[in-house]
């Protein structure tokens, strides 16, 4: 659901790999080679997914990888809030809504939808029960 397929271009005249996301339109990255591209991949989403958030806009589902691309798998906590900050848009709600459900203060609410920070998953699964939500994690090969 969430695991963003990105695309490389090299340009001919200058060394390195620019990384693109069709999904992730915002996303801006770049590495040495392909690989390096690849490890950057993951906190260049994280950045990407931010500024849905300061557009107070719905974070859109990966869809799948195509020819020449390669799909990130991201972190549990970062699809665990991608779960909350969708949730929150579907329901209207504001991160001082979000504080006032769970009763926090605001930079603990604020951090619960903020991508640059990590979250304890515990956190977010109570912010994601007290909407009516569950979390469900699965195993796969990898």
């Amino acid at each position: 659901m969430y695991d963003y397929a990105i695309r490389f271009e090299e340009d001919g005249t200058a060394p390195g790999v620019a990384v693109f996301c069709r999904d992730l339109p915002e996303l801006n990255s770049f590495g040495d080679d392909r690989q390096h591209a690849i490890s950057e991949a993951g906190d260049a989403i994280e950045s990407a997914l931010s500024i849905y958030v300061d557009q107070r806009r719905p974070i859109p589902d990966a869809t799948p990888a195509e020819d020449g691309e390669v799909s990130i798998h991201l972190p549990a906590v970062t699809v665990a809030k991608i779960a909350l900050w969708n949730e929150m848009m579907a329901r209207g709600m504001r991160k001082a809504d979000l504080c006032r459900l769970l009763g926090v203060s605001q930079t603990q609410g604020d951090r619960l939808v903020d991508f640059l920070h990590t979250s304890r998953m515990e956190q977010l699964e109570s912010a994601l029960a007290v909407m009516g939500k569950r979390l469900s994690i699965s195993v796969e090969a990898a």
